[in-house]
């Protein structure tokens, strides 16, 4: 490993919970330019929604392929290098001169983004040591829904004030230099485990726990997805409020959702002192997220009372993503880490943040979309039988880890 010191932990969790947020900023500020697109190039509904949509696509399937090469190389230059790919592709986004090139440019941005969360999440892994590492990965996670609300809030007023390719390209220049700042950060060395590529990503997949925790993970963002996606749309035909009201009072969930996420990795990290499986507390939380949330769509009348329920729910409902990613770091050994959070990132966007809305949007066709909005809910009840499962097999495969052989070598 290098002599020099770097960053300390805490500095370098900073760091890469800036860079992180930045990263979901970029995906989402483009909502917030909907009017003037509507607007200037005359793009309907269906076009809009691709443009957000081919970020999250582009992300699900190049994660496990840049998650291979993370592994092989250097974390902290991986990590430059995406986020200067994806902030140039944010500034091209503020240039494009049209539909298509814009879209081109959308491409480039989940391109660059799509091995970030396994460079991060696997750096960060090995910055902490094991009793603080669902607290350290439940801060890196919770910058998703936060750099989400604040690219959609400070996009629609830098959108507002000077136009949309203001506000669509106002982060590259801090994306680059939040990303450049990542080499100065203290990698681990790099460890040399065969079997690699397609082969590493078997091995991943045969660690039950590992199986058992992305399956949680995602049918637990399949409803987060859903609620971020539709609670505007609900706020406004139940509650009656106005678009900007409806928006502001959404975003106040979801960082009811982000404080969850963060206190729910803390609460685990104590709780594993007492509690060697891990994954007990997100089971609970699950099924927790279900409780509350499908009696506040499905009994309770739109009110106070339901918002109430829906604000401790959103707080439940990422609660155990900290914990479950911690998880799945424990049973995995260091040369694959990357390859293992790719997994769970190819799942959180493909199976958990795609489906999400586009699931709620047919059922609350069919039947509306507060009761869609509390079958989607219903699934927490799946996830905490998953998240059970993974308590059972965590010790054992823990422990299977730590007799592996390897051989490092040089970042």
């Amino acid at each position: 490993m290098s002599g020099r010191a770097g960053p300390s932990p805490r500095a370098v969790l900073a760091l890469l919970t800036a860079l992180m947020a930045v990263d979901f900023a970029d995906r989402q500020v483009l909502v917030a330019a909907f009017p003037a697109l509507r607007a200037e190039w005359h793009l309907d509904d269906t076009t809009l929604g691709a443009l957000v949509a081919v970020v999250t696509l582009a992300v699900g399937l190049g994660a496990l392929p840049v998650a291979g090469v993370v592994d092989r190389w250097s974390r902290t230059r991986a990590i430059a290098v995406m986020g200067t790919v994806w902030s140039a592709a944010a500034a091209a986004s503020a240039l494009a001169p049209g539909p298509a090139a814009l879209f081109a440019a959308r491409v480039g941005l989940g391109a660059g983004e799509a091995g970030y969360g396994p460079a991060g999440g696997a750096l960060l892994a090995t910055s902490f040591p094991a009793g603080r590492r669902a607290t350290a990965l439940g801060v890196f996670q919770a910058a998703g829904p936060l750099g989400t609300v604040v690219g959609m809030a400070l996009g629609s007023v830098v959108a507002a004030e000077w136009g949309w390719r203001w506000a669509v390209g106002m982060l590259a220049v801090p994306g680059v230099l939040l990303a450049l700042a990542v080499l100065r950060v203290r990698d681990y060395p790099t460890v040399r485990l065969a079997p690699r590529g397609r082969r590493a990503v078997a091995g991943v997949l045969r660690t039950r726990t590992v199986v058992a925790a992305v399956a949680g993970i995602a049918l637990m963002l399949v409803v987060a997805s859903a609620f971020y996606t539709w609670l505007p749309t609900h706020f406004e035909r139940d509650l009656g409020l106005g678009p900007a009201g409806a928006g502001e009072l959404a975003a106040v969930v979801m960082l009811a959702g982000a404080a969850g996420t963060v206190g729910g990795a803390v609460l685990a990290d104590r709780a594993a002192r007492h509690d060697p499986s891990r994954m007990r507390g997100p089971a609970v939380a699950a099924l927790a997220a279900s409780a509350l949330l499908v009696p506040a769509l499905a009994v309770v009348p739109a009110g106070p009372g339901q918002v109430g329920l829906l604000l401790l729910g959103a707080a439940t409902v990422t609660a155990p993503v900290g914990p479950a990613v911690a998880a799945v770091v424990d049973v995995t050994h260091p040369g694959v880490r990357a390859t293992a959070v790719s997994v769970l990132v190819v799942a959180q966007n493909l199976l958990g943040l795609t489906v999400g809305p586009v699931l709620t949007g047919a059922l609350g066709d069919a039947l509306g979309l507060a009761t869609a909005l509390a079958l989607v809910a219903a699934l927490g009840v799946a996830a905490s039988v998953c998240f059970h499962r993974a308590s059972r097999t965590y010790a054992p495969d823990r422990d299977a880890v730590a007799s592996a052989p390897a051989r490092e070598v040089a970042p």
